[in-house]
């Protein structure tokens, strides 16, 4: 392999000072040898960018201090709003001391909770209070929230009664707006819808495509596959007078090296390399990433020795992909030489790290392994994951072992050490509908319908699929049938 392969030259500067030295139990074996040789490709050293002037900012301490105070309130307004005290009641028990800065925490903190509902609810409230004021920034949150919800219609009403309300929009109006088109289901519309809003904005003096509106539409292309547009993407960016930033090239590679487009993710970066835009280490994960899932190990390594050696450090998810991607590819030792590498270097492995270890001892064939791992973070005082448990599960099921599956989920259903959840559903009954298990399925159907799991069309699209690839010629259970006829009319 020849130093052509990056588009990065060697660089001469020095290793940076590592941690001292930590020894944690771990499950794994000693770490003997340096599992990453000496390469040939080295990656320059990062150093950030310079950055955009972005607005000032406010005397830290005053500042934080206010933050947390906004912060507080916000839990508070959170813990009393519940089914049976609406939204509206709790924010006019609490009138006096919510403001602005409060309601954009709140339309956050209940987009994450799919209460977008409710986040109108308290926009029509927010519009009768004394304090209120029409402004953009309101409008652009709320149609930001309505996106990630794909509630384009909605999102689209907004931007309207904005607009009726006397506020001009602006740049970061229309990056919502295009945001919000570019979650919603039919891609290739929301596409044209994009490229459409984003020409429109170069005709309007206020609303000028700043390099967020290109970050936008060039990852989102990126995650279409349409490299000529991602190109055409590129050279209007150089021709505008907005300036690329790191951020601009990670969306674009992180999009190529998910889709496993090696060849294109490798000249953005050349790109960003002509731009004088140094790796940060998103740079060197998303990387480190995109090389093992495609397992070109050889790659992947000479990527994390470069990180070793520039001024950046790993974090905790550089370790788990290599874990992972390791694991796929059934390379347990050198799965458990990265471990090594990771404690010896003074990082403490987080329970997506042991949920990785379970998931590559799953890969690996090392059932037994993987249970030992497992029941460790089951005796654990730490907070049990429902997250740890799927993998677990995951494992038996991958295996063919859904008896071993199911007397794991009774028992965590039973002593409810875990909070089960729909995700363990899922899982579960696509590996038993795939084996064939009708009794273990009409069981699981029994246990959804005590704990009050009510499917969503997600789960029959998922559920329609897995009975699709299992074995012709079986006749299925009466639940298991009105569950596939429900699937069915989901998908149409």
């Amino acid at each position: 392999m020849t130093s052509s392969s990056l588009p990065f030259t060697c660089s001469s500067f020095q290793l940076s000072p590592t941690p001292k030295s930590t020894r944690i139990r771990t499950p794994t074996p000693a770490f003997t040898h340096n599992p990453f040789p000496p390469s040939a490709i080295r990656m320059c050293a990062s150093t950030q960018p310079k950055k955009i002037p972005g607005p000032k900012r406010i005397n830290k301490k005053r500042g934080s201090s206010s933050s947390s105070e906004a912060e507080d309130l916000v839990r508070l307004l959170m813990r009393n709003f519940t089914d049976k005290q609406p939204l509206v009641n709790t924010l006019n028990k609490y009138v006096k001391l919510v403001r602005t800065e409060h309601c954009f925490l709140l339309f956050e903190e209940l987009g994450k909770s799919d209460k977008w509902l409710q986040c109108l609810e308290m926009f029509r409230w927010m519009q009768k209070q004394r304090w209120y004021i029409a402004d953009n920034g309101v409008y652009s949150k709320l149609i930001s929230v309505m996106g990630k919800k794909g509630q384009t219609r909605m999102a689209m009403w907004l931007f309207s009664e904005m607009r009726n309300s006397g506020c001009k929009p602006d740049t970061s109006v229309y990056n919502a707006l295009i945001t919000a088109h570019l979650h919603s289901r039919d891609k290739s519309k929301a596409l044209a819808k994009a490229l459409w809003y984003f020409e429109k904005m170069k005709g309007m003096e206020r609303c000028k495509p700043s390099i967020v509106t290109y970050n936008i539409l060039l990852r989102a292309f990126a995650q279409a596959r349409n490299v000529d547009q991602v190109n055409a993407l590129f050279k209007d960016l150089d021709e505008s007078i907005v300036s690329p930033d790191i951020y601009t090239f990670n969306g674009v590679m992180d999009a190529y090296g998910k889709l496993g487009m090696i060849r294109e993710m490798e000249l953005v970066l050349s790109r960003m390399k002509s731009n004088q835009i140094k790796p940060d280490i998103i740079t060197f994960n998303l990387l480190i990433d995109a090389y093992g899932r495609k397992q070109e190990f050889d790659k992947m390594e000479q990527v994390f020795k470069s990180l070793l050696r520039s001024k950046e450090k790993p974090t905790l998810p550089t370790f788990n992909s290599m874990i992972t991607n390791y694991g796929k590819a059934r390379l347990r030792e050198k799965a458990d030489l990265v471990f090594q590498k990771m404690t010896e270097m003074g990082y403490k492995p987080s329970f997506i790290t042991y949920e990785c270890l379970i998931m590559m001892y799953g890969y690996c064939d090392c059932i037994s392994k993987a249970r030992e791992i497992f029941d460790q973070m089951a005796e654990s005082e730490k907070e049990k994951k429902v997250s740890t448990l799927n993998a677990m599960l995951d494992v038996y099921c991958r295996n063919a072992l859904p008896m071993e599956a199911d007397m794991l989920f009774e028992s965590a259903r039973r002593s409810r050490m875990f909070a089960v959840d729909s995700s363990t559903y899922k899982l579960l009954y696509k590996a038993y509908t795939k084996a064939n298990m009708k009794e273990l399925i009409e069981k699981l159907l029994m246990y959804m319908d005590k704990d009050g799991i009510v499917p969503n069309k997600r789960f029959f699209l998922d559920a329609l699929g897995a009975l699709g690839s299992s074995p012709p010629g079986k006749k299925s259970t009466r639940k298991s049938d009105g569950l596939h006829q429900e699937a069915a009319t989901a998908q149409s």
